[in-house]
């Protein structure tokens, strides 16, 4: 399959993700701020669901040995929690609770014309950007490995 039709396949699921998205109502601030005042549980059951079927699927790729496009295996990692994990978790809580919308949501929310997204696409580029300019080189747990880090794993 040539790289045109790949993108044009992974445009297609991103739409229909988008539009799965929007027509939760997803992507609206009220609905995020409300469901994090736990007024709205119909997020936390379609997050649910997404998470599980995402797992279930994964783990069937895992146990038929599927390859990857690039021709790596499929490996769930497993790792213990530790202090970076819960640390990053609280600071995407908080970006969460503060603009009300999470990566994926924050595009619908540019394509249905809500332009304030900008600002926390902004966000999210910088935040992006930040463990590269203050992680030292051996940072990480050795699966989250910061591109172009080569420390191996003791």
């Amino acid at each position: 399959m040539n790289r045109f039709r790949k993108n044009i396949i992974g445009l297609a699921f991103g739409a229909m993700f988008g539009g799965v998205l929007a027509a939760g109502s997803l992507h609206e601030y009220d609905t995020i701020h409300n469901m994090l005042k736990l007024d709205e549980f119909y997020v936390f059951g379609f997050m649910g669901s997404a998470i599980f079927i995402a797992t279930i699927g994964l783990g069937i790729l895992e146990s038929r040995n599927t390859k990857t496009r690039f021709g790596g295996m499929i490996a769930l990692q497993r790792s213990d929690v530790k202090a970076n994990h819960l640390k990053g978790g609280a600071i995407f809580g908080c970006g969460w609770a503060i603009a009300g919308t999470c990566p994926a949501p924050v595009i619908v929310m540019l394509t249905s014309g809500v332009f304030v997204s900008l600002i926390v696409i902004a966000g999210i580029f910088i935040g992006l950007s930040l463990p590269n300019k203050q992680a030292p080189a051996g940072f990480g747990d050795g699966e989250h490995r910061l591109s172009g880090q080569t420390v191996e794993r003791a």
